[in-house]
């Protein structure tokens, strides 16, 4: 049995996601069992709570030990602003855990990663399980907890570390103290409502901040707002423009991202977890 902890570091979901993702791992996923802590329904204006709140949640998830795995349950904003003190007080159980999220969860990932926490893995949140794509993707997430790598991004090959990333996360998560070091490593980078002007400031950004890295792919730009101006570059063009500049090889495509098609990218050399 692969015991599960849910809550929320950002923004809330609803009791009808709970419902649905209990009703979908009751239906298909026998061997798991989904415990979505209180927080994850509360509201603090923007956030599931207020800071404190949120940081309480995530540590009483990760410092548990009947639960393998904490999922993060929803983007939006908020993790970062917890989450150095959170590392700061998980405990021996928190470092023998799956953490799973992506988009702002990144900033969490991102942290956990650095200080050797668990096991930080790119992949799709409870939110989406209202949607048939939404569950193709929870799908994908539910079958590599129990080992199978059918869904996991193609281009992995078992010998160079991974990590991927929201590419605002990351550029705002560069030089702060969630940063991890992906030296060598082969970087995947995704986005969602941005202007296309952004997506280049990004880069500008990362392409003097990151360290070298053995190279970059480009996951989906989605729901880009429509400007006054065309930028005249579309985001591979812009994705290669500072790779060349950065002296980073530019890989191809990732099939992560704000979409159904979103794919399960364990950072490091991961394998699936062994449950019993």
């Amino acid at each position: 049995m692969t015991n599960i902890a849910i809550c929320a570091p950002a923004t809330p979901i609803t009791r009808e996601h709970q419902a649905a993702l209990e009703a979908l791992v009751a239906a298909e996923y026998p061997a798991h069992r989904v415990t979505f802590h209180d927080q994850c329904f509360e509201r603090a204006g923007h956030f599931a709570g207020d800071d404190l709140r949120r940081l309480t949640a995530l540590l009483e998830c990760a410092n548990d030990p009947a639960f393998d795995v904490v999922w993060f349950a929803k983007g939006g904003y908020g993790s970062n602003r917890i989450a150095e003190a959170a590392i700061a007080q998980m405990n021996r159980s928190a470092r023998a855990k799956t953490y799973v999220g992506f988009s702002d969860a990144g900033y969490l990932l991102g942290a956990l990663y650095r200080a050797g926490i668990g096991q930080s893995v790119h992949g799709h949140m409870p939110v989406s399980v209202r949607s048939d794509g939404g569950k193709e993707a929870i799908r994908r997430v539910l079958d590599w907890l129990q080992g199978d790598t059918s869904g996991v991004e193609p281009s992995l090959d078992g010998i160079t570390p991974v990590a991927a990333f929201n590419l605002i996360t990351l550029a705002m998560m560069t030089g702060s103290p969630l940063m991890p070091d992906l030296a060598g490593h082969v970087l995947m980078v995704e986005e969602v409502s941005e202007y296309m002007y952004s997506i280049d400031r990004l880069f500008f950004h990362l392409a003097g901040t990151l360290p070298r890295l053995k190279g970059l792919r480009l996951g989906f730009v989605t729901d880009v707002p429509e400007n006054v101006f065309e930028f005249g570059q579309g985001e591979e063009d812009i994705a290669r423009f500072w790779c060349d500049r950065a002296g980073i090889p530019y890989l191809g495509r990732a099939l992560i991202g704000h979409t159904s098609a979103n794919r399960v990218v364990p950072f490091g050399l991961a394998s699936p977890p062994a449950r019993t």
